[in-house]
């Protein structure tokens, strides 16, 4: 690791709202951080700088990353942006790609993942419950083989910790945790109760974050048959969501633990007061369970009532919520038009996510300080890469953004093989062009890269890369 790049460890301090944490240093020659040596690229324009836009310079080095912000005097190309804005790409801790496994038809990784570049996420975390499951060193590379040559973003893969042997093995290979507190899509069975401290303990000791889907079984309603999302709601309450945070508190230390998909305000105050890093979600953020009635609205944990939609977005906009992450799981629009009790769970979101919140920037409803920090710059730290902001030494994965440049989402439109979305007709921006490690990989909404995409994993890990040498 290079000196500085601790910093990249999760830390309770950046979750303190609203201001933003200062820039991450990391260890760059002193010529570069000045801007002494010539830039490859020099681009021109209103960036997201130090938690503010303000007019700068950006110079590009040849190794793709950012050697100066400032006034740039003399470089190669230079671009002058005018009206759009240059904002940090942003990292989405939560997919569910179908890759590998029978529904892989509905996503596979080279679909999701340019789903990802189109939408402005330059790293995915890519969850375990696949076919077979992700639990295992062998099953770990075979992933991270199918992100090679295939992938046009970055893949973080997440491991199921449900082999005991298999654990110090994945500590080594796998990139994230993924813990479940109850069964979902791909998961028949949870933690029991008993035996969570005891994982989490051992997992304490690996050096890897830590994600846990939050709902307590034992408080659904089996007696209840579902027909639209108000009863999905009421067969999986709220009470079932409180009940699996309060179990994980307080964490051992020093786990780096982070609660997935929370789906109101009431356990914000506790996790943040516990210095444990959670996610929402876009669906959570900005659907009840009015919003519509069949099971295109069935997800994991449940839609709320919209006064518990209310207070998660009030809560978000404040800046309380520490992530944004997609839990983008999609399901061919056949599965979903089965009966609401039998459909399965999920929507895809990781390629509408920032533009539907770029979209509430823009109608004035969100501060742009808090969807960055939220969005790119707090998900990059928690996964430990040097992704998330524009400062010197980073990569240069960014995007540019017109925010007059405005569309209605149409399913016909977007490039999920499932050919739905839940957003139909919502407002929303997506980058008109999106730079990964300096070279446009987005460039008039089309995607244009090559699939360059690497398996990543946290630079405080143990181990090398999965299938490194």
């Amino acid at each position: 690791m290079e000196p500085g790049r601790k910093d990249l460890r999760p830390v309770v301090a950046f979750f303190t709202p609203p201001t933003l944490p200062a820039p991450m240093a990391r260890a760059r020659p002193a010529e570069e951080r000045s801007g002494r040596q010539t830039p490859e690229l020099v681009l021109a324009g209103r960036a997201f700088v130090r938690g503010r836009l303000q007019p700068v310079e950006i110079g590009l080095d040849s190794e793709g990353r950012i050697q100066s912000i400032g006034k740039v005097r003399a470089g190669g190309a230079r671009r002058d942006l005018g009206d759009a804005v240059i904002l940090p790409a942003a990292t989405d801790l939560h997919v569910h790609f179908r890759e590998p496994g029978g529904a892989a038809a509905a996503e596979s990784i080279a679909a999701g993942t340019v789903e990802a570049a189109l939408g402005g996420v330059t790293l995915v975390g890519d969850m375990p419950n696949n076919e077979p499951s992700v639990d295992s060193v062998e099953t770990v590379e075979a992933k991270a083989a199918r992100v090679r040559g295939r992938a046009a973003v970055d893949v973080l893969i997440y491991a199921a910790p449900t082999r005991a042997a298999a654990l110090d093995g994945l500590a080594r290979t796998a990139g994230a945790f993924k813990v479940y507190e109850s069964p979902t899509t791909g998961i028949g069975e949870g933690v029991s109760p008993s035996s969570l401290p005891a994982l989490l303990g051992r997992l304490a000791e690996l050096d890897l974050p830590v994600t846990v889907h939050a709902e307590d079984p034992e408080l659904f309603v089996p007696s209840s048959v579902p027909r639209d999302p108000a009863g999905w709601n009421a067969k999986r309450p709220v009470r079932a969501e409180d009940s699996a945070v309060e179990r994980l508190l307080p964490p051992p230390p020093p786990l780096r633990l982070h609660v997935a998909h929370l789906t109101t305000a009431r356990s914000i105050g506790r996790l943040r007061a516990a210095g444990v890093s959670f996610e929402a979600s876009p669906h959570h953020l900005l659907l009840s369970e009015r919003s519509g009635s069949d099971a295109r609205f069935k997800v994991n944990p449940p839609l709320r009532s919209e006064e518990d939609r209310r207070g998660l977005w009030e809560a978000f906009s404040r800046g309380e919520v520490p992530c944004l992450a997609s839990d983008h799981a999609p399901h061919p629009i056949d599965a979903k038009e089965r009966p609401f009790e039998k459909a399965p769970s999920g929507m895809p979101g990781v390629e509408t996510m920032l533009p539907l919140l770029l979209a509430r920037v823009r109608a004035g409803a969100l501060g742009l300080p808090a969807l960055v920090a939220a969005a790119c710059d707090r998900p990059a730290r928690w996964l430990g890469q040097p992704l998330g902001r524009l400062a010197p030494g980073h990569r240069a994965n960014f995007l540019i953004v017109d925010f007059r440049e405005r569309v209605r989402l149409d399913a016909a439109r977007l490039h999920a093989p499932c050919g739905w979305t839940a957003f139909e007709g919502w407002e929303a921006i997506f980058p008109r062009e999106h730079y990964r490690d300096g070279v446009r990989i987005v460039d008039a909404g089309e995607y244009v890269g090559r699939p360059s995409g690497i398996v990543v994993r946290p630079e405080y890990a143990r181990g090398a890369p999965p299938g490194a040498a």
